[in-house]
């Protein structure tokens, strides 16, 4: 409707997880933009604007993304330094991937990706050039928050006073992360997960997966295609967090001090990324113990030796350590992604924990 009426906003934040599909959306919206023959409802899908696009080369689509140096970039990372990467990882995995699969792919060593400053300058040169083949120039930013702070600043600028038929797309999982003026100068899409069934029949029909496995998948990932995929093809790396998030919290209860040093010392050695899933793993369970507390354990969906693991700990959650233990979770996480000693972040949390767990 706003593209055939010529309304299109000029910033928009596609706000949701990466699995709901954010970045297809923006990809397909970018299309249906630069289509010259495009229907009331599709892109022709057939002109050579939509095969440029489908190939993530056309001239006019500029793409910004968190990245960091590598053995083939030493220094002064940007994104076109990695673009052929980029395309490839785009199309290889249908624009479905997490910050980790991407980091991963480049070999980065554990270090956190982010968008420079450098990318911003990059940006605006290209931005003060005219179109090359269509009537708009559009620019996705994916994982939009993770721009640091002089990034976002003179991004802000473009936002401000945009060139004239330029559109910006960013994509982002956490809306708090981003600078609240950078906010305030978008039109926000929230993008909702993929409904369950369609979710089972894509993991049945892209995976071959059994019914039965499909259907648990889909329960669990909650609407994200990535999760789904990754308990499909890494059922090994997701019992990993339960059984760690357990052992931590069977500690904790039994306030084993030297056992609690220990568990701190081997949890630095599983990697930055791997930190934060187990301490989002633990979000996860407070929130599937509240559900249980409150009568509705029905939605909480989780294989059952977890659902069990779950029951018994709902308990020890109230209202009177709920919040202080996602604040100290949600804390944990950013001390992660900005490069905090992680033994000493995990040792101070058991040693909370330990507190938090006993209040009535």
């Amino acid at each position: 409707m706003s593209v055939r009426e010529n309304r299109v906003p000029h910033a928009q934040l596609f706000l949701g997880s990466v699995g709901n599909g954010s970045l297809p959306l923006a990809l397909a919206y970018a299309q249906y933009i630069l289509c010259p023959n495009r229907t009331d409802t599709d892109s022709c899908g057939v002109c050579p604007s939509c095969q440029k696009i489908s190939k993530l080369v056309h001239p006019d689509v500029h793409f910004v993304f968190p990245s960091a140096a590598n053995k083939k970039v030493k220094k002064d990372p940007e994104s076109d330094l990695f673009l052929e990467d980029w395309r490839n990882y785009v199309l290889t995995n249908n624009g479905y991937f997490d910050a980790q699969g991407w980091y991963q792919s480049l070999d980065m060593e554990n270090k956190q990706g982010y968008i420079s400053v450098r990318d911003a300058a990059t940006l605006l040169r290209k931005l003060n050039l005219k179109a090359y083949e269509g009537d708009y120039k559009v620019v996705i930013i994916w994982m939009a928050e993770k721009m640091r702070v002089d990034t976002a600043n003179k991004l802000l600028k473009l936002l401000e006073e945009p060139p004239e038929k330029t559109i910006f797309m960013l994509m982002a999982e956490d809306q708090d992360e981003l600078l609240a003026t950078i906010r305030s100068r978008t039109v926000m899409v929230k993008v909702p997960g993929i409904e369950t069934d369609a979710l089972r029949e894509a993991l049945v029909e892209k995976l071959n997966c059994q019914e039965n496995e499909a259907h648990d998948a889909a329960m669990i990932a909650e609407g994200d295609w990535i999760a789904a995929c990754r308990y499909v093809n890494d059922k090994d790396d997701e019992k990993f967090f339960f059984q760690t998030f357990q052992q931590w919290m069977r500690l904790c209860f039994l306030n084993a001090m030297s056992q609690l040093i220990d568990f701190a010392g081997n949890i630095k050695t599983i990697g930055r990324e791997r930190q934060k899933e187990l301490l989002n793993y633990g979000l996860k369970v407070v929130r599937n113990s509240l559900l249980i507390n409150n009568n509705l354990s029905d939605l909480v969906m989780l294989p059952n030796d977890e659902k069990t693991f779950v029951t018994k700990f709902a308990p020890f959650i109230n209202p009177a350590n709920t919040m202080q233990i996602n604040a100290l979770f949600e804390e944990s996480i950013e001390q992660i992604e900005r490069n905090g000693n992680a033994q000493i972040i995990f040792l101070d949390d058991s040693f909370k924990l330990v507190r938090y767990l006993r209040m009535k």
